[in-house]
């Protein structure tokens, strides 16, 4: 058997061929979104979003083409200098880039915008994994720790600057990679409580009745354990801690820009102002919850067509899936989501070289943030922050980012044999 046939034979034909499913029901759902009965254009016509969107696919089988032809180790060479490139152009981005709705997160090419931050991603996930695949990394040990983060938060700060808070909110997506590569539990157990205390400390109006809560959970603590005093003032300290910063989150939220405490407030009470600052939320869940089980029809939308959805080609493209194609057509697509990621935690699991196991995770931590959070978003379970649906959402950017994330990992497990000579 020929060099050229085994390579082929290695290929992940199922992760293909579901991203491909993925791209074209996108574009279609694209196309409904953009729709008007009263002056029909054809679903290729480049004057609107489906004919520059199929610009943008054609252009993305393009890149996937150079990266299956290309060498495989090209990237894990490339790892570094791609990282400090992107991060170079995200801190020109915020003097140089377009602003738009008080962002500057883009550049302008002609009638085209990239964004930086969406392919920083795949940079940031390859230079993780090339710190990482050293034999004597240990996530156990404070010094690799801190070298993970600041890998991470260094290309976070630049986008605050844009300042772009829901792409900076996607890079905490790395601590799914890095639990998996052993990250101490710990990290996980105070995260998870201080977003617990942070939306009960939002959810609740005196806080009077968490405090109260917190001390009683404390008073049980001390009582079944060892009463040592060094122990029980950890405890009592720990409490106070938790009590004053959920007093504080108050003040924190109110220093917050405008629209990013509406979104906070929309998010608890969805119903504080439906003609206002609840208006994109309410009209989504209109949209999704108006499809019904089987939908009312491809492009027969009456949400969609009427134009009550913001962004409904971008951030909120779920709903138009769900409107148009009901709980069923959501149902596949969730389904399919899933198969993919379920697909590449598999293929992830039989890398025997480090550099292309953690780089895997890392395509998944960041696909997985993006489905849960988007739709989410449109469903009312989280606050409104501009994250687009993988391979499904309109733009370029995000269609190329995700295709090179994604096919990247492709290319080095088809190429896991010869990798095997490097194990990590």
């Amino acid at each position: 058997m020929r060099q050229d046939d085994l390579y082929i034979n290695k290929i992940d034909w199922i992760s293909i061929a579901i991203y491909s499913v993925l791209v074209i029901i996108g574009w279609i759902n694209i196309y409904a979104a953009v729709y008007d009965d009263q002056s029909v254009k054809s679903i290729f016509d480049f004057s609107i979003n489906s004919g520059k969107q199929l610009v943008w696919i054609g252009t993305a089988i393009l890149l996937i083409t150079v990266i299956m032809v290309a060498d495989y180790r090209l990237f894990e060479n490339l790892a570094l200098p791609l990282y400090i490139l992107f991060l170079g152009f995200l801190l020109i981005t915020p003097f140089f880039g377009k602003e738009i709705n008080g962002q500057r997160a883009w550049f302008e090419i002609g009638s085209f915008r990239l964004q930086p931050a969406e392919f920083a991603k795949f940079a940031t996930a390859l230079a993780l994994a090339k710190f990482m695949e050293r034999p004597m990394f240990d996530l156990s040990q404070i010094k690799y720790q801190v070298q993970a983060l600041v890998i991470i938060l260094l290309p976070v700060a630049f986008i605050m600057l844009q300042p772009d808070t829901g792409t900076a909110m996607v890079y905490s997506a790395f601590f799914v990679m890095l639990y998996r590569e052993g990250m101490p539990q710990w990290y996980y157990v105070f995260g998870l409580s201080f977003v617990a205390v942070t939306l009960l400390s939002l959810g609740i109006d005196n806080n009077l009745y968490l405090a109260i809560a917190v001390g009683v959970i404390i008073l049980f603590l001390i009582l079944i354990g060892k009463k040592k005093i060094p122990r029980i003032i950890g405890l009592v300290g720990i409490g106070i801690l938790i009590v004053g910063y959920s007093y504080s989150i108050d003040y924190v939220v109110s220093k917050l820009p405008e629209h990013q405490q509406n979104r906070v407030m929309v998010l608890f009470n969805p119903n504080i102002d439906p003609l206002g600052v609840g208006w994109n939320v309410t009209q989504s869940k209109i949209a999704i919850g108006s499809g019904g089980f089987f939908g009312k029809g491809y492009l027969e939308g009456t949400q969609t067509k009427f134009d009550f959805v913001p962004e409904q080609h971008t951030d909120f493209i779920f709903c138009t899936l769900g409107e148009e194609f009901g709980w069923m057509g959501s149902l596949v697509v969730i389904v399919l989501f899933s198969g993919l990621l379920i697909r590449l935690v598999m293929l992830a699991e039989r890398q025997k070289n480090r550099f292309s196991r953690i780089y895997g995770y890392c395509v998944i931590s960041i696909l997985l943030f993006h489905f849960m959070i988007n739709i989410a978003m449109t469903i009312g379970l989280f606050p409104v922050v501009g994250i687009p649906l993988p391979f499904f959402s309109y733009g370029g950017s995000s269609l190329w980012s995700f295709t090179i994330l994604l096919f990247i990992f492709i290319k080095l497990d088809s190429h896991r044999i010869q990798l095997l000579s490097r194990i990590g």
